[in-house]
């Protein structure tokens, strides 16, 4: 066991070290997750057509709500044990695995189930179409079927990384991505297994990945590590886990409706090709959102350990760090989704590409998707702030300040902002109505955290 893994250091090594040492890996981690979407999206534009984008876009609010009851379990539990490893209670932090697991287990379980039954009413509820329907269903089959798999594999891998062990969680997310993307050429180009071939490589990676998180668990020599007595459910953990993991769930729930709306909206205003292009949109948003995700999982560990441990000053640090390097990676992709937002869209599905059943709808989804790029990011340079507030918040165990700040954007801003702006412009309203919400946002943020920043003060003098 090397130094460098034992979570004490989170209390006495420098903060910026620590920063790079914990967010590196897991914006690595993150960035190749996120290529689970970006992959599958560019095989299927390529090889099946832009119809199937539109496909796997209506699937959006249905993986959301998947990923709602991860995040659920999966930050909360992470957030905790790190609370628990500061507070030097290393049977506490063992018995929070325990309980994380089978709750992954029961709901993920319950979601399988569910969806499954009532898939095709629910993709249809989502915007689905005549159209686009085969598509969705065939995707969401396989990956429901691995739903399991996928909230016990996340929220163990989020755990492990938490609890002193982020270059291995970055190692097993390397590990899925990239057996996910060999098999998606496999199963798509030479198998010609279409959508349903997707959504098998990501099923398969997830299962091999989720492997090399259990033989994590299973070393004895880890801080944490399965052992006898931690996987009863205890109120008092389960209470504390949803407490602060429903700050994500709650933000994942109000994307599904969000995306729910978009979709609906799309349908209206440019039929099934906007729905395609928003699709293409979001997984380049949320290709850059996911770095700060991967930086602001780093900076948790270390704000949760010394706020554990009452030394405000570095907590203070490390949001402060935090947010500067969050605006560093989200002015950069301003910059990048303005200057070559076609040549981003035409990854996705190429107009000269034979095997489109229509060459004229893939032009017209380029077209969409490269003014939706355009003015999605017109703020995004100070997105990163919002993101790294919100979750600091959540890292401190401040649940009901993460929470309002993640309903307040989607339902208070961005959902009557998709309503009213389409009435007036259209398709540009719908873009629209993501960069004033954005906007609005952080300046709430910014007000919270100047609050919090005054207790800190006073905590520490």
């Amino acid at each position: 066991m090397t130094n460098k893994n034992n979570p004490a250091i989170l209390g006495t090594e420098n903060v910026r070290k620590l920063l790079i040492q914990y967010s590196i890996p897991a914006i690595m981690a993150m960035v190749a997750a996120s290529l689970y979407n970006i992959v599958d999206r560019i095989f299927i534009g390529n090889a099946v057509g832009p119809l199937a984008i539109s496909g796997l876009a209506i699937t959006f609010p249905l993986m959301n709500i998947s990923a709602a009851f991860g995040s659920l379990v999966g930050a909360g539990g992470s957030a905790l044990v790190a609370i628990k490893l500061g507070q030097k209670d290393n049977w506490g932090a063992n018995q929070i695995l325990g309980n994380a697991i089978m709750l992954n287990l029961i709901l993920g379980s319950i979601i399988m189930i569910a969806g499954i039954v009532f898939l095709d009413p629910i993709l249809y509820c989502f915007g689905a179409t005549e159209n686009t329907i085969s598509f969705a269903r065939d995707y969401m089959q396989i990956i429901l079927g691995g739903n399991v798999i996928t909230h016990v594999y996340l929220g163990m891998n989020n755990i492990m990384r938490s609890s002193g062990y982020p270059r291995k969680a970055m190692y097993t997310t390397f590990i899925a991505v990239i057996i996910n993307a060999v098999l998606d050429m496999i199963f798509i180009f030479e198998f010609g297994w279409g959508i349903r071939g997707a959504a098998i490589a990501t099923v398969i990676a997830q299962t091999i990945a989720l492997i090399w998180v259990c033989l994590h668990f299973t070393n004895k020599n880890s801080f944490i590590h399965f052992r006898k007595g931690i996987y009863a459910l205890k109120k008092r953990i389960v209470a504390g886990i949803f407490s602060i993991g429903m700050s994500p769930f709650i933000l994942n729930v109000c994307s599904c409706l969000v995306v729910i709306l978009f979709n609906t909206a799309l349908l209206s205003h440019g039929g099934d090709l906007a729905i395609g292009a928003f699709g293409i949109t979001n997984s380049v948003v949320m290709f850059f959102v996911m770095i700060v995700l991967g930086l602001t999982q780093g900076m948790q560990p270390v704000a949760g350990y010394n706020f554990g441990a009452k030394q405000f000053d570095r907590v203070m640090k490390v949001l402060k760090q935090s947010m500067i390097a969050a605006t560093c990676i989200t002015t950069f992709a301003f910059i990048v989704s303005e200057l070559f937002p076609r040549q981003i869209a035409m990854l996705f599905s190429q107009k000269d590409n034979a095997l489109s059943e229509n060459i004229e709808l893939t032009r017209q989804q380029i077209e969409y998707a490269v003014t939706g790029l355009r003015i999605t990011l017109a703020v995004f340079p100070v997105v990163g702030i919002s993101m790294v507030i919100a979750n600091f918040f959540q890292s401190i165990g401040k649940a009901k300040h993460a929470i309002f700040l993640s309903t307040t954007r989607q339902l208070l801003f961005l959902v009557p902002l998709i309503l009213i702006l389409p009435e007036f412009w259209g398709l540009t309203g719908i873009w629209l109505s993501i960069p004033v919400a954005d906007f609005i946002s952080t300046i709430l943020s910014v007000i919270l955290i100047q609050r919090q920043f005054k207790i800190l003060k006073r905590q520490t003098s």
